[in-house]
């Protein structure tokens, strides 16, 4: 999945399940049925047999299946090869499978550079 300390399935939406409203989970949850709303959780996983009408927020999100509204994820967000976005997509780093679907428009921050000051000393300080 993401890695090791999301490896732990905390929170589940089974495929005969339909869920309407805000959803919000910490930690990792794995949709295989239908939501219409507001979806929000540290790590989300689409099936392929989940469906999705509303927005999306997370840090990392793997799409299997199908979303219908705006994503944004802090961190990743991978599209499998039978996934398929209706929306737009804001996002770091967006890897996308051959086969994999968007239909909107796609926003990616880039990550914000560090700067390191150094002082320096002796022979090189002179040089400058």
């Amino acid at each position: 999945m993401f890695d090791k300390e999301t490896d732990k399935l905390e929170s589940f939406l089974g495929k005969n399940s339909n869920f309407k409203g805000e959803l919000n989970v910490q930690g990792t949850l794995r949709v295989d049925g239908r939501v219409e709303g507001q979806l929000d959780a540290d790590y989300l996983i689409l099936s392929e047999s989940a469906v999705v009408k509303g927005e999306i927020k997370a840090k990392k999100l793997i799409i299997g299946g199908t979303v219908d509204g705006s994503i944004r994820a802090q961190e990743l967000v991978e599209i499998k090869s039978k996934g398929r976005v209706l929306g737009d997509i804001f996002t770091r780093k967006l890897a996308i499978i051959e086969g994999g679907e968007v239909n909107g428009k796609i926003e990616m921050e880039k990550e914000e550079s560090k700067v390191v000051e150094l002082e320096l000393r002796g022979r090189e300080a002179r040089k400058i």
